[in-house]
């Protein structure tokens, strides 16, 4: 088929714009490849900061546990039935409420039966007098031996002895008709009653006496906790700097926080350090004293402890997030100011309000990354980003605004 001259032109331009159009795509490819490799080898933006400088104290935490300062199990000291209790399970009682009744007939009539004895005694010691005074004239006379005066005598001794085993007798029929009622001994929180009324009770020692219920105080109320022996021989170090000597610890803060709570926001103060180590644990007893007003704490209740761990000084601090981690080392990457960062390793401390302390391996001028760790190259230059750190930046995961 024949074309004519005027659609040969057309198909030769069309060639010719598509032949433009991939030269031109190739040039544009060229150029987006060559963009991308320079974005690839331009230095990384890092964010920087100094380290935060303030004084701090450090605190050694610990698991205690809470005991009351008195404890006493209520036994019956005399044998016999159980007639009366007085209070009600678990209520709280003070020192010298009536709590149990022991049937006291009993006792009643044994104290009679001593006093009467004690009543025969003496009158027998008032005869024997009567004797020794009809005996001495008759002695003085020569009518009675002076064997006979003296075996008188004798008996007034042996009645008056009688008399004073009979006033002992008396007394304890009397302490143990006392014992039939049963007060509080202490002011605290008893326990419910484990034998009720209508049963016999025995008496005894603490193997045989009848345990009847248990009562603790509430206010104050101890807790205990258990340091290990370097933090034990640290605290007197402490308390030998501040010039109070190894046993000045006594009396230190100590704070306490349960489980469901934020901190440690109860005081207590340290009031006794055990007189030797556990040998098996390694740690030594210590015991804090604290308010119960509410009585809110109860023995046998878990709680954090909080003591102080150090001297007041000035530490620098980071955020977690800035502080790398290899194997057994901690470092940082510290840009200089040719931009290029520098590897330190740092020695840590405790958090204190959000941030890490940093005890060793850093200046306070130092200008420490604090996030894109893995974006710098040994020996590559980055783009520092001053940023200001504050403790909301660094429990934050954005990059904190740059200063203006």
């Amino acid at each position: 088929m024949l074309r004519s001259r005027s659609d040969n032109c057309r198909v030769g331009t069309l060639v010719a714009a598509v032949a433009l159009l991939a030269l031109g795509a190739g040039c544009d490819q060229g150029n987006s490849t060559q963009t991308q490799a320079q974005q690839k080898n331009a230095p990384p933006t890092v964010a920087v900061s100094q380290p935060v400088q303030r004084d701090i104290v450090e605190w050694d935490e610990y698991t205690g546990r809470f005991d009351a300062v008195e404890t006493v199990e209520l036994r019956a000291r005399v044998s016999g039935h159980l007639t009366e209790v007085r209070f009600k399970d678990g209520q709280l009682v003070k020192q010298g409420d009536l709590l149990f009744v022991i049937d006291p007939r009993p006792f009643e009539r044994a104290l009679e039966q001593a006093r009467a004895e004690l009543f025969a005694a003496t009158t027998k010691v008032e005869n024997a007098n009567l004797d020794i005074v009809r005996g001495k004239p008759l002695v003085e006379r020569k009518i009675i031996s002076d064997k006979a005066f003296d075996d008188r005598m004798s008996i007034v001794r042996d009645a008056q002895a009688a008399v004073k085993v009979a006033e002992a007798k008396v007394k304890s029929a009397e302490l143990d008709l006392s014992f039939t009622s049963m007060d509080s001994p202490i002011t605290g929180r008893i326990s419910r009653t484990l034998v009720t009324a209508g049963n016999w009770v025995s008496a005894g020692g603490t193997a045989n006496a009848t345990l009847l219920t248990t009562i603790v105080s509430k206010d104050p109320i101890y807790i205990y906790f258990d340091v290990s022996e370097n933090n034990a021989i640290k605290y007197q170090r402490i308390s030998q700097l501040s010039g109070k000597g190894p046993s000045g610890i006594l009396g230190a803060r100590v704070g306490v926080g349960l489980p469901d709570e934020t901190g440690f926001p109860h005081n207590a103060k340290l009031d006794f350090l055990e007189n030797r180590l556990d040998v098996g644990t390694g740690t030594l007893r210590a015991r804090a004293i604290l308010a119960n007003h509410d009585r809110f704490f109860s023995p046998g209740m878990f709680a954090r402890v909080r003591l102080q761990g150090s001297p007041e000084y000035e530490a620098l601090l980071l955020p977690d997030e800035a502080i790398g981690t290899d194997q057994a080392t901690r470092f940082v990457y510290v840009v200089g100011a040719d931009d290029i960062p520098v590897r330190r390793t740092v020695e840590l401390g405790p958090i204190d309000d959000g941030l890490r302390v940093i005890r060793k391996g850093l200046d306070p001028a130092d200008w420490v990354i604090l996030r894109g760790q893995q974006r710098v190259r040994a020996g590559q230059k980055v783009v520092p980003r001053r940023v200001p750190l504050t403790v909301s930046d660094a429990a934050s995961g954005d990059d904190p605004p740059a200063k203006p």
